[in-house]
């Protein structure tokens, strides 16, 4: 598990299709190895690291279709 850098080095960003005050979210920041993961209730809380390659595995993933 990756330690998550200082707050000023990540920009954490969210879904377009969140509304603006929505809570139910999860935002990812992305550095070149590593993305990182939290849920948009709690900033401050735990997150979730995995490497850039399987980030973008996971998202091709989504997009084709159902992930079982």
């Amino acid at each position: 598990m990756a330690t998550v850098p200082e707050s000023s080095i990540l920009t954490w960003r969210k879904s377009t299709h969140s509304t603006p005050n929505g809570s139910d979210c999860v935002e990812v920041a992305a550095l070149i190895r590593t993305t990182f993961v939290r849920d948009s209730k709690d900033p401050g809380g735990p997150n979730l690291s995995v490497s850039s390659t399987d980030w973008r595995a996971f998202m091709t993933a989504i997009k084709e279709g159902p992930v079982t």
